[in-house]
């Protein structure tokens, strides 16, 4: 690649892969949080789920958001290496 292109590859990977982190730590407080019935929360949040997005969808998408960072990350590097 041209110039310094490849540090854009790895800035958008190190990026993905913050991001992807955030949505697995917000996914496991959510997690804790809709399971923790002894907080004393109202019940109304339990039975109206659709409202915000589920645990499970923010861990998968933490997860995702890792996997595409860490290729774009690699491929940068390759590029730098290669280049």
């Amino acid at each position: 690649m041209p110039g310094e292109d490849w540090l854009l590859l790895v800035g958008m990977g190190g990026l993905f892969i913050l991001l992807g982190l955030v949505a697995l730590i917000w996914g496991k407080r959510e997690e804790r949080d809709y399971y923790d019935l002894s907080a004393g929360k109202d019940v109304r949040k339990y039975l109206q789920q659709e409202e915000q997005p589920s645990p499970e969808s923010l861990k998968v998408g933490g997860w995702i958001a890792i996997a595409v960072g860490s290729v774009m990350a690699a491929m940068g590097g390759g590029f730098w290496l290669w280049g």
